[in-house]
C-alpha cells in the first residue's frame, strides 16, 4: 500500500509542487536576506564614514588633540560595546583612542595598513571579536596625511536582527509548506476525483455489462474531455463486442451446415457399408464441403489482412470498363437460366489504376448476389461513368431489396438478413467486395427499397496516386 501511494499522481503532482514551491520561496528568502544584509552593512558603513568624517573636522580645525577629546566623547555617547576609536600613525603605532575593555582582542591589521599605504584608499573589513564569538564592522581610514583612524562598530543587533529574520522565515516557511502540502493534497483529490470514477467504473465494467457510462462535471473542462472520451470508446467496445457475438452466431450458423452434410453423408456411407457408390458420394461431399470451408476461411483471413492494410495488391493501369463487360458475359449464361436480362451501358477506356484481379472479384461478387436475389423474368442494370474525378459502377436489379436499416450491416462479415439465409452463400461477399474497393481509396454504397430492387454503386478515383 504504502509502495502504491507513493505512486499515485496525487502524491507525485503534491510533492512536485511542495518542492517547486519550497524552492522558490528559499530561493526568495536569499534574496531578500541578502538585500537586508548589504542594507545593514550600508548603513554600518556610512555610520562608519560619518564618524570619520568627524573626526577629519576636528582635526583639521584642532588638531590631533581635538581628535583625542573626540574620540573618548563618541565612544561614551555610543557605549563601549558598540563602537570603539583608534588614531594611529600610519606605521600602526597608536597614539589615540576610545575605551579598548571589551575591544581589546581587536588587533590592528598590517595587510589593511600596507592596504592604505599602496593604494591611498580606505579600507572597510568585517571581523569576528574571539573572546565574544561577535562580529564587528572596521574601518580604516585618512583623517590627515600622518593619521588613520581605525573604527569599529559591534554587529550584535544586526546579528539578532538577521538571526529572529531566520527565525521567523522559517517558522513561517514551514507553516506555509505543510499548509501549502495539505491544501495541494486536498485539491488534486478533488480534481482527480472524476479520474476515480472513470477507473471505478471501468473496473465493474465486464463482457456482459457494457452499459454503465460515466457522468459529466458539466464543467466543459479536461474531466469533462475525458469522460467524453471515455464513453465513447465504451460505445465502440459495446459494438464491437455486439458485432462479434453476432458475427460468431453467422460463423457457428455458416460451419453447422457443411459439417452436418459431411455427417450424413458418412452415417449413410456407414449404413450401406456394401455399397461402394456410398462411400464414393461420401467422399465428393466431404471434398466439396471442405473446398467450401477452405474458401471462407481464406475469404476471412484475406478480408482481415486487407483491413489493416497488409493486402497484397498489384496495382497497374488497367481498362475497367473491358473488365466489367468480360464479367458481363461471363455471367450471361447464369442470368439466362432464370430468364434474367442485364442490360450494360458503359463509357469506354475508363483507364485507372487498379489490381484487376481483386476489383474484378469484387465486381463479380455484387453481380452474382444480383443475380442470385433476382427472380425469374427480373432483369439488372450494369453501367460505368466517367464522372468528375471518379468512375462509378452501379448494378440496378430488381430483386428482393434490403430494409434501409441493414445498408450498413450487409457488409460486415457473414450477417445475413433473414430474407437471404434461405439461399446458399456465406455471408462474406459483399464484405470482400467494400473491402477491396476501399484498398483502391474508393467505397461502396447501396440504396434499396424491400420488393423493389437493390442498387449498388462502386465509386473509384480516377487519379489514385494513394496506391501507387
Amino acid at each position: 500500500m504504502q509502495h502504491k501511494f507513493f505512486n499515485t499522481i496525487a502524491f507525485k503532482l503534491t510533492f512536485w509542487f511542495t518542492g517547486i514551491f519550497s524552492i522558490c520561496s528559499g530561493v526568495a528568502f536569499l534574496f531578500f536576506y541578502y538585500l537586508s544584509v548589504q542594507n545593514i552593512h550600508e548603513q554600518i558603513d556610512q555610520e562608519l564614514l560619518d564618524n570619520a568624517l568627524k573626526f577629519t573636522t576636528v582635526i583639521r580645525r584642532g588638531g590631533l588633540v581635538g581628535a583625542r577629546e573626540l574620540a573618548l566623547i563618541e565612544a561614551q555617547t555610543a557605549k563601549d560595546k558598540q563602537i570603539f576609536f583608534r588614531l594611529l600613525y600610519p606605521n600602526g603605532e597608536v597614539f589615540a583612542s576610545s575605551h579598548m575593555a571589551y575591544w581589546q582582542d581587536v588587533h590592528i591589521s598590517n595587510t589593511a595598513l600596507r592596504h592604505m599605504m599602496t593604494e591611498k584608499a580606505n579600507l572597510f573589513e568585517t571581523i569576528v571579536i574571539p573572546d565574544t564569538k561577535q562580529k564587528a564592522r572596521i574601518l580604516y581610514y585618512y583623517v590627515a596625511s600622518n593619521a588613520i583612524l581605525q573604527t569599529g562598530i559591534a554587529m550584535e543587533d544586526s546579528d539578532r536582527f538577521l538571526s529572529a529574520f531566520k527565525k521567523v522565515f522559517i517558522s513561517i516557511m514551514a507553516f506555509i509548506i505543510i499548509f501549502r502540502a495539505l491544501s495541494g493534497w486536498m485539491l488534486i483529490q478533488k480534481a482527480l476525483s472524476g479520474v476515480k470514477t472513470i477507473t471505478r467504473i471501468a473496473q465493474n465494467i465486464t463482457g456482459s455489462n457494457l452499459e454503465a457510462r460515466v457522468n459529466k462535471t458539466g464543467n466543459k473542462d479536461e474531466l469533462d474531455l475525458l469522460a467524453d472520451t471515455f464513453n465513447l470508446m465504451l460505445d465502440r467496445i459495446e459494438i464491437l463486442v455486439k458485432n462479434i457475438r453476432e458475427m460468431n452466431d453467422n460463423i457457428a450458423h455458416d460451419l453447422k451446415s457443411p459439417i452436418t452434410r459431411i455427417r450424413g453423408f458418412a452415417e449413410l456411407a456407414l449404413v450401406h457399408e456394401d455399397k461402394l457408390e456410398n462411400y464414393r458420394q461420401m467422399a465428393a461431399t466431404t471434398i466439396e464441403e471442405s473446398d467450401r470451408l477452405m474458401d471462407m476461411i481464406n475469404t476471412m483471413l484475406f478480408i482481415s489482412k486487407a483491413e489493416t492494410g497488409e493486402g497484397d495488391f498489384n496495382f497497374q493501369i488497367t481498362d475497367v470498363s473491358f473488365m466489367v463487360t468480360n464479367a458481363c458475359d461471363l455471367f450471361m449464361p447464369l442470368a439466362e437460366d432464370k430468364k434474367i436480362a442485364i442490360n450494360q451501358a458503359i463509357d469506354p477506356d475508363a483507364n485507372i489504376k487498379v489490381d484487376i484481379k481483386m476489383l474484378q472479384r469484387a465486381f463479380t461478387n455484387i453481380l452474382d448476389n444480383a443475380i442470385k436475389y433476382t427472380p425469374i423474368n427480373g432483369f439488372i442494370d450494369v453501367s460505368l461513368k466517367k464522372k468528375n474525378h471518379w468512375v462509378i459502377i452501379t448494378i440496378k436489379d430488381t430483386g428482393i431489396g434490403i430494409e434501409s436499416k441493414f445498408n450498413e450491416k450487409i457488409f460486415e462479415r457473414f450477417f445475413r438478413t433473414e430474407a437471404s439465409r434461405t439461399t446458399a452463400g456465406t455471408g462474406l461477399g459483399l464484405s470482400l467486395a467494400r473491402t477491396i474497393v476501399r484498398n483502391h481509396n474508393g467505397d461502396v454504397s447501396v440504396t434499396s427499397t424491400p420488393g423493389c430492387g437493390s442498387v449498388f454503386k462502386i465509386r473509384l478515383p480516377i487519379n489514385n496516386l494513394a496506391v501507387i
